[in-house]
């Protein structure tokens, strides 16, 4: 099924403002490090079957590890700074990048499944 460029935009859009890929209405935060059940505003479910969000905690990886080397290699290139200096960077960017990254590497993911086949739609029960 073909998109509209705008759709999938406006669902990209929603995700790096964590809301609902679907609405655009609720955030899919509950707190940190945890996504909620469903949305507030529409109800579509956000946790799905065991093991769905395998891909978000892969493109967390993925985006720190590129950022990683982006950052090395500018540190590499653009300062004098010792190996020693330059891996404590490293460092402490491994540790704080995918904290950071974490709820957007989630909602990237459920726009992605939203794009591709539609996140499952839920009773709202309000």
């Amino acid at each position: 099924m073909k998109r509209d460029p705008r759709t999938i935009m406006l669902t990209f859009g929603r995700s790096l403002k964590l809301k609902c890929p679907v609405c655009g209405r609720a955030s899919i935060v509950q707190r940190p490090f945890n996504l909620k059940h469903r949305c507030d505003s529409c109800g579509t479910i956000f946790k799905r079957e065991e093991g769905f969000f395998v891909g978000a905690i892969m493109a967390n990886v993925v985006a720190t590890e590129v950022f990683i080397l982006i950052a090395y290699f500018a540190l590499l290139l653009l300062t004098t700074l010792s190996d020693r200096a330059t891996f404590i960077i490293l460092f402490a960017l491994a540790i704080a990048f995918p904290l950071t990254f974490y709820h957007h590497s989630w909602s990237l993911w459920l726009a992605m499944d939203h794009l591709i086949e539609g996140l499952p739609p839920g009773n709202r029960q309000h």
